[in-house]
């Protein structure tokens, strides 16, 4: 292998000539090198001689060990290998650099001799290979001698990985009764060495436990069975210890373990089997049908499906009375009555019952039949039962109105046991709460205890007791029915109260109304009635009756002509019979009113104006003459609310006077005004009094002399005005603030005095109310009233009153 490393790298050397490129060479022997021969050394760059281009040279580098054993132990630096160049004449004039992976921390170069160390020990699981590069420059200058070089240092592989089962440990399952060599499972150990150098990672596998029951292949691991007829039922588990060992299992190699869990699965290779020959059961003859009176049981040493079991009644004796299922989770065999047991009549069964199993396997019918066979016996135990009706229920039927002690029916029971004991009759009292009827303790038969009426209870249901004289606590009980039966005894009439009309340009023979019967008897869909009139009634020659014979009849017109004028209304008796038993009438009365219609027959008008109108009055003649009538009405009406409304304008304030919130009473005379007609002196306040009071409600035109003084001494009335004033201050319901109550009083309080010009004096004749215009619209026609005075009559005086 030397000998051929040593050969690559030669003819590589003589491919580049000297030229430095990537190198990864195999481990060439110590001491061998590769050198090359320079030419023309001084055109080795185009910076020495300042040429354009090169002239090619040849170079050389030298790897003496391309190779680093891993895992070293050593103290010193492990030596890798060493770097060198054809320039370099050992003058120490050139200079070696390392970069790439590792260097510095891993690698190391002495940059004078080119030697290149490992600083510590390396793992070649951890990193197989490291590349690097190598640059030669020249110590002075640090210029490159030569281009830079890459170069790969491997890590030599150590046998220092056992082999790993990773997935370990295995779980695994093998059919029982399997042949030799069935394939049961493969295991596979990895190992972490260098598969490509030696036998590091070559792995043998062998079995240390588990034989003689597998076998496992050395080189694939696959594990196999040994054993034939393996039973599950025998030993269902087995733990198989595995061993792969590296160095392809020679002496000195590493080895690694897993556990193998290997289980046999079941096959159906046992049939049931009854754990006795001989069932022997008893079962009450009280049990009810489709109940469990007993269970069975074969074992099956299967599991599983393969262990189901299916149980069967051979045929025979106990296969109309019995039936048998399988408890689907412990694989019984429960017994079901199917029809009820008499101890009286049968006191025991005996019966076969096969047990088999659900699902067979053929590779195994040759050992026999899967199915085994039992006897199963079975005694019916005597029970005290209660007594029997013959009958689950019982219908009667009784009319109503029938006598009370009537015999409407009778019940039976009977004790079906040994002793036969007497039986007495009871009923219970909660299913007749109102005692309509009564029974014979020893006969059962039931009577009516009063009158039943159908149209209150048309059914009664009760319930009916039996019980054994020698044991009370054995009863049973049965549902009776009682149907109450109608008799006809109410008489049929009309369904409802008809309002019928006839109009007066009816013709002969018009069937003017339709009308039906009902009865309060039942039963109402099968009940039939006939309508005629009354035999006093044939003659009548206005109506009669007509029987449609579906229950319905009708009016029928026997001339034509009517006048409500003459006659308004007439009335028809109809005599109603039923079709019961005895059969029942009655006798009803149609009222017919004349009407008038249209020429096609739709109504008009019933009313009695034709009493009143002219003959030949039409209606919209009738129309026109209530119109009339409304219009003169609506033009009273107006011309009375003009009347009120001239009256009421004459007491009105003027329209020149703008106030809020007035408040006219117009019989209550002039208001304010009525002052200068009545002494209300008494009412003013003395400390306000003016001499010269005006109209508010007219312009002043001239100047009035000064009033007479009233009477300050008027104690009772200034108390009842205060009194007035408190009560509308704190009334609710009284009119917003800017309504006026005036009582002429003012009060003492009011630091501006009084603000009403009521009361204002005309002294002040020449003082100028220009100044009202600019307090806004409110004060508009004050402020015109007392401009036109201001020029007209400079000595007067105006007081206003405002709001």
């Amino acid at each position: 292998m030397l000998t051929r490393n040593c050969l690559l790298l030669f003819l590589w050397g003589l491919v580049n000539e000297g030229s430095v490129s990537s190198l990864r060479p195999p481990s060439p022997p110590l001491g061998r090198s590769r050198t090359g021969r320079e030419h023309a050394r001084s055109s080795a760059g185009p910076m020495r001689n300042g040429a354009a281009g090169f002239q090619r040279v040849k170079r050389g580098w030298v790897w003496n060990q391309f190779f680093v054993l891993e895992e070293y132990m050593g103290s010193d630096p492990q030596y890798v290998g060493k770097l060198h160049t054809d320039l370099d004449r050992g003058d120490s004039a050139v200079k070696y650099t390392l970069s790439g992976e590792g260097a510095g921390s891993i690698f190391t170069i002495d940059q004078t001799t080119g030697d290149i160390h490992a600083l510590r020990s390396l793992d070649r699981e951890e990193k197989p290979y490291y590349t690097l590069r190598a640059q030669a420059v020249d110590i002075d200058t640090n210029r490159p001698l030569e281009p830079e070089s890459e170069f790969v240092i491997k890590v030599q592989d150590i046998n220092d990985n056992e082999p790993k089962f990773l997935e370990g440990p295995y779980m695994a399952s093998v059919p029982e009764m399997s042949p030799v060599g069935t394939y049961v499972t493969q295991v596979t150990a990895t190992d972490a060495d260098d598969p490509t150098y030696g036998n590091s990672a070559r792995v043998v596998y062998s079995i240390l436990h588990g034989q003689p029951y597998f076998s496992v292949d050395p080189k694939t691991g696959v594990i196999k069975t040994a054993l034939p007829n393996m039973d599950r039922e025998v030993k269902e588990q087995y733990q198989v210890l595995i061993q792969a060992k590296d160095m392809g299992g020679q002496l000195g190699g590493l080895a690694g373990t897993t556990t193998v869990n290997i289980s046999l699965s079941d096959v159906n290779d046992n049939p049931p089997r009854f754990s006795k020959s001989f069932f022997h059961l008893r079962v009450p003859e009280s049990s009810a049908v489709g109940s469990a009176v007993g269970r069975i049981k074969a074992h099956d040493l299967d599991i599983g499906k393969n262990a189901e079991v299916e149980y069967t009644i051979v045929p025979g004796d106990g296969g109309a009375m019995f039936d048998i299922t399988t408890n689907e989770h412990n694989q019984e065999g429960i017994l079901i009555l199917k029809r009820p047991l008499d101890y009286e009549t049968k006191k025991a069964y005996t019966f076969k019952v096969d047990a088999s199993n659900a699902h067979l396997d053929p590779r195994f019918q040759s050992f026999g039949a899967f199915k085994d066979t039992a006897t199963v016996k079975i005694n019916v135990l005597d029970v005290d039962e209660p007594p029997v009706f013959n009958k689950p229920s019982y219908v009667m039927d009784v009319y109503e109105d029938t006598p009370a002690g009537t015999i409407i029916g009778a019940v039976t029971a009977q004790d079906l046991d040994a002793s036969s004991s007497p039986v007495r009759y009871s009923i219970d009292w909660k299913s007749d709460l109102d005692s309509y009827f009564d029974i014979d303790p020893v006969e059962g038969t039931i009577s009516t205890n009063e009158l039943l009426d159908r149209e209150s209870i048309a059914q009664h249901n009760i319930s009916i007791v039996a019980t054994k004289l020698n044991s009370p606590v054995l009863t049973s009980r049965v549902a009776v029915t009682v149907h109450v039966l109608d008799i006809n005894e109410f008489p049929p009439e009309l369904a409802s109260p008809y309002e019928t009309f006839v109009c007066e340009n009816a013709k002969v023979g018009q069937v003017i109304q339709t009308f039906s019967a009902k009865d309060q008897d039942l039963p109402s869909a099968g009940q039939q009635f006939s309508f005629r009139s009354p035999k006093e009634d044939l003659k009548n020659k206005n109506f009669t009756i007509r029987d449609f014979g579906n229950n319905t009849a009708g009016i029928v017109t026997k001339r034509g002509g009517f006048r409500r004028r003459l006659q308004e209304i007439y009335f028809l008796p109809v005599v109603i019979d039923d079709n019961g038993y005895p059969p029942k009438s009655s006798t009803g009365t149609l009222t017919i009113r004349v009407c008038g219609c249209e020429s096609d027959g739709s109504l008009l008008t019933c009313s009695a104006e034709a009493i009143f109108l002219p003959v030949g009055l039409s209606t919209g003649a009738l129309i026109a003459i209530l119109l009339c009538i409304v219009i003169l009405l609506v033009i009273v009406v107006l011309y009375v609310g003009l009347r009120r409304q001239k009256k009421k304008e004459t007491l009105m304030s003027s329209k020149e006077d703008i106030r809020d919130n007035v408040i006219h009473y117009d019989d209550e005379g002039g208001g304010e005004e009525d002052t200068h007609a009545f002494d209300m002196g008494t009412l003013r306040n003395p400390k306000v009094v003016k001499e010269n009071l005006y109209r508010r409600d007219i312009k002043p035109e001239m100047k009035r002399g000064p009033r007479p003084a009233i009477s300050q001494d008027s104690a009772d009335i200034r108390d009842f005005i205060n009194q007035r004033l408190k009560e509308h201050d704190t009334d609710n319901s009284a009119p917003p603030y800017d309504s006026l109550a005036t009582y002429a009083y003012e009060g003492d309080g009011s630091v501006a005095e009084s603000l009403s010009s009521i009361e204002s004096l005309a002294i002040d004749l020449e003082e100028d109310y220009d100044y009202l215009s600019d307090w806004g619209p409110r004060f508009k026609t004050l402020a015109g009233i007392f401009g036109e005075q201001s020029e007209t009559h400079s000595d007067s005086t105006t007081t206003e009153n405002t709001h």
